[in-house]
Protein backbone atom coordinates (compact mmCIF):
# COMPACT_ATOMS: atom_id res chain seq x y z
CA UNK A 1 0.00 0.00 0.00
CA UNK A 2 2.79 2.61 1.14
CA UNK A 3 4.42 1.81 -2.55
CA UNK A 4 1.43 2.89 -4.76
CA UNK A 5 0.72 5.52 -2.42
CA UNK A 6 4.11 6.93 -3.50
CA UNK A 7 3.72 6.40 -7.41
CA UNK A 8 0.51 8.28 -7.37
CA UNK A 9 2.29 10.66 -5.67
CA UNK A 10 4.90 10.80 -7.98
CA UNK A 11 2.50 10.87 -10.95
CA UNK A 12 0.68 13.61 -9.83
CA UNK A 13 3.55 15.82 -9.26
CA UNK A 14 5.15 14.79 -12.93
CA UNK A 15 1.90 15.85 -14.21
CA UNK A 16 1.21 19.00 -12.02
CA UNK A 17 4.76 20.21 -13.94
CA UNK A 18 4.33 19.16 -17.26
CA UNK A 19 1.15 21.57 -17.05
CA UNK A 20 3.04 23.91 -15.61
CA UNK A 21 6.11 23.93 -18.24
CA UNK A 22 3.88 23.28 -21.26
CA UNK A 23 1.12 26.28 -20.71
CA UNK A 24 2.78 29.48 -22.03
CA UNK A 25 3.58 31.93 -19.46
CA UNK A 26 1.01 34.52 -18.51
CA UNK A 27 0.76 36.82 -21.05
CA UNK A 28 -0.07 40.74 -20.69
CA UNK A 29 -3.39 41.99 -21.21
CA UNK A 30 -3.84 44.06 -24.51
CA UNK A 31 -6.63 46.26 -24.20
CA UNK A 32 -7.68 48.14 -27.63
CA UNK A 33 -6.89 51.74 -28.01
CA UNK A 34 -9.79 54.21 -27.07
CA UNK A 35 -12.28 55.53 -30.28
CA UNK A 36 -10.41 58.58 -30.32
CA UNK A 37 -6.76 57.60 -30.44
CA UNK A 38 -8.10 54.77 -32.64
CA UNK A 39 -9.49 57.62 -34.60
CA UNK A 40 -6.66 60.01 -34.50
CA UNK A 41 -4.32 56.65 -35.52
CA UNK A 42 -2.03 57.47 -32.42
CA UNK A 43 -1.06 54.98 -29.45
CA UNK A 44 -2.99 55.04 -26.83
CA UNK A 45 -1.41 55.66 -23.36
CA UNK A 46 -2.03 54.36 -20.11
CA UNK A 47 -3.30 57.52 -18.78
CA UNK A 48 -5.15 58.55 -21.80
CA UNK A 49 -7.56 61.74 -20.89
CA UNK A 50 -10.07 60.68 -23.71
CA UNK A 51 -10.31 57.26 -23.07
CA UNK A 52 -12.47 56.81 -20.08
CA UNK A 53 -15.48 58.96 -21.78
CA UNK A 54 -14.61 57.88 -25.79
CA UNK A 55 -15.00 53.73 -25.31
CA UNK A 56 -14.22 51.67 -28.14
CA UNK A 57 -17.27 50.24 -28.46
CA UNK A 58 -18.64 53.77 -29.44
CA UNK A 59 -16.70 55.32 -31.63
CA UNK A 60 -19.39 57.88 -33.17
CA UNK A 61 -19.32 60.17 -30.25
CA UNK A 62 -16.10 61.28 -30.77
CA UNK A 63 -15.99 61.62 -34.35
CA UNK A 64 -18.96 64.08 -33.97
CA UNK A 65 -17.65 65.72 -31.16
CA UNK A 66 -14.03 65.85 -33.15
CA UNK A 67 -15.82 67.02 -36.36
CA UNK A 68 -17.10 69.94 -34.46
CA UNK A 69 -14.87 70.76 -31.55
CA UNK A 70 -11.91 69.36 -32.57
CA UNK A 71 -9.38 67.21 -31.06
CA UNK A 72 -6.95 69.27 -29.39
CA UNK A 73 -9.90 71.45 -28.09
CA UNK A 74 -11.49 68.42 -26.19
CA UNK A 75 -8.18 67.14 -24.92
CA UNK A 76 -7.34 70.89 -23.25
CA UNK A 77 -10.97 71.78 -22.10
CA UNK A 78 -10.94 68.22 -20.31
CA UNK A 79 -7.44 68.70 -18.82
CA UNK A 80 -9.10 71.79 -17.30
CA UNK A 81 -11.75 69.84 -15.36
CA UNK A 82 -11.51 68.34 -12.41
CA UNK A 83 -12.49 64.37 -13.05
CA UNK A 84 -15.91 64.30 -11.14
CA UNK A 85 -17.27 67.06 -14.05
CA UNK A 86 -15.57 65.51 -17.18
CA UNK A 87 -18.15 62.81 -17.89
CA UNK A 88 -21.13 65.54 -17.97
CA UNK A 89 -18.40 67.72 -20.39
CA UNK A 90 -18.05 64.96 -22.64
CA UNK A 91 -22.09 64.41 -22.91
CA UNK A 92 -22.65 67.91 -23.42
CA UNK A 93 -20.08 68.32 -26.43
CA UNK A 94 -21.28 65.39 -27.93
CA UNK A 95 -25.43 66.95 -27.60
CA UNK A 96 -24.11 70.23 -28.95
CA UNK A 97 -21.59 68.93 -31.74
CA UNK A 98 -25.14 66.35 -32.83
CA UNK A 99 -27.09 69.53 -32.75
CA UNK A 100 -24.23 71.84 -34.43
CA UNK A 101 -24.34 69.13 -37.03
CA UNK A 102 -28.03 68.99 -37.69
CA UNK A 103 -28.55 72.50 -37.71
CA UNK A 104 -25.72 74.67 -38.54
CA UNK A 105 -26.54 78.01 -37.90
CA UNK A 106 -28.60 77.82 -34.50
CA UNK A 107 -27.48 74.97 -33.01
CA UNK A 108 -28.62 73.96 -29.59
CA UNK A 109 -30.09 77.17 -29.47
CA UNK A 110 -32.37 76.46 -32.40
CA UNK A 111 -33.24 73.56 -30.39
CA UNK A 112 -33.99 75.53 -27.14
CA UNK A 113 -36.40 77.84 -29.21
CA UNK A 114 -38.51 75.17 -30.81
CA UNK A 115 -38.63 73.83 -27.17
CA UNK A 116 -39.80 77.09 -25.42
CA UNK A 117 -42.27 77.67 -28.41
CA UNK A 118 -43.45 74.47 -27.64
CA UNK A 119 -43.96 75.23 -24.44
CA UNK A 120 -45.62 78.63 -25.16
CA UNK A 121 -48.44 76.67 -27.56
CA UNK A 122 -49.23 74.24 -24.67
CA UNK A 123 -49.76 76.93 -21.88
CA UNK A 124 -51.69 78.34 -24.39
CA UNK A 125 -53.53 75.34 -25.16
CA UNK A 126 -53.96 74.90 -21.07
CA UNK A 127 -55.35 78.64 -20.27
CA UNK A 128 -57.88 77.34 -23.02
CA UNK A 129 -58.93 74.53 -21.54
CA UNK A 130 -59.28 75.79 -17.89
CA UNK A 131 -61.49 79.12 -19.82
CA UNK A 132 -63.57 76.40 -21.19
CA UNK A 133 -63.76 74.83 -18.02
CA UNK A 134 -64.90 77.85 -15.80
CA UNK A 135 -67.52 78.76 -18.40
CA UNK A 136 -68.94 75.31 -18.07
CA UNK A 137 -68.93 75.20 -14.80
CA UNK A 138 -70.81 78.86 -14.21
CA UNK A 139 -73.41 77.20 -16.76
CA UNK A 140 -74.17 74.32 -14.62
CA UNK A 141 -74.43 76.60 -11.92
CA UNK A 142 -76.93 79.16 -13.60
CA UNK A 143 -78.65 75.99 -15.01
CA UNK A 144 -79.07 74.21 -11.21
CA UNK A 145 -80.18 78.10 -9.50
CA UNK A 146 -83.14 77.80 -12.67
CA UNK A 147 -84.22 74.88 -11.16
CA UNK A 148 -84.33 75.23 -8.10
CA UNK A 149 -86.21 78.64 -8.76
CA UNK A 150 -88.66 76.52 -11.12
CA UNK A 151 -89.08 73.75 -8.06
CA UNK A 152 -89.45 76.55 -5.13
CA UNK A 153 -92.27 77.95 -7.75
CA UNK A 154 -93.78 75.04 -8.27
CA UNK A 155 -93.82 74.01 -4.63
CA UNK A 156 -95.55 77.44 -3.70
CA UNK A 157 -98.10 76.38 -6.58
CA UNK A 158 -99.45 72.61 -4.81
CA UNK A 159 -102.37 72.46 -6.36
CA UNK A 160 -102.68 69.86 -10.03
CA UNK A 161 -105.80 72.19 -10.90
CA UNK A 162 -103.65 75.44 -11.47
CA UNK A 163 -100.97 73.47 -13.12
CA UNK A 164 -103.92 72.15 -15.95
CA UNK A 165 -105.74 75.50 -16.44
CA UNK A 166 -102.28 77.22 -16.90
CA UNK A 167 -101.73 74.07 -19.31
CA UNK A 168 -105.08 75.28 -20.68
CA UNK A 169 -104.65 78.62 -21.32
CA UNK A 170 -101.05 78.13 -23.10
CA UNK A 171 -103.09 75.73 -25.45
CA UNK A 172 -105.89 77.83 -26.16
CA UNK A 173 -103.64 80.40 -26.47
CA UNK A 174 -101.35 78.81 -28.97
CA UNK A 175 -104.47 77.66 -31.15
CA UNK A 176 -105.53 81.47 -31.23
CA UNK A 177 -102.07 82.34 -32.82
CA UNK A 178 -102.20 80.12 -35.30
CA UNK A 179 -104.49 80.68 -38.48
CA UNK A 180 -107.08 78.24 -39.14
CA UNK A 181 -107.39 76.79 -42.85
CA UNK A 182 -110.71 77.34 -44.62
CA UNK A 183 -111.24 77.54 -48.53
CA UNK A 184 -110.45 81.31 -48.62
CA UNK A 185 -106.62 80.62 -47.43
CA UNK A 186 -106.46 76.82 -48.42
CA UNK A 187 -105.64 77.82 -52.63
CA UNK A 188 -103.34 80.35 -51.65
CA UNK A 189 -101.28 77.28 -49.25
CA UNK A 190 -101.28 75.21 -52.12
CA UNK A 191 -100.75 77.55 -55.08
CA UNK A 192 -96.68 77.59 -54.52
CA UNK A 193 -96.71 73.49 -54.94
CA UNK A 194 -98.55 73.60 -58.33
CA UNK A 195 -96.43 76.31 -59.77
Amino acid sequence: MGSSDTTTTATTATTATTATTSSPPSAPIVLSPCAACKILRRRCVDKCVLAPYFPPSEPFKFTIAHRVFGASNIIKFLQELPESQRADAVSSMVYEANARIRDPVYGCAGAIFQLQKQVIELQAQLAKAQAELVTTQCQQANLMALICMEMAQTSSHPSPHDSLDRFITMESNFQMDQPLLDETNLGSFWEPLWA
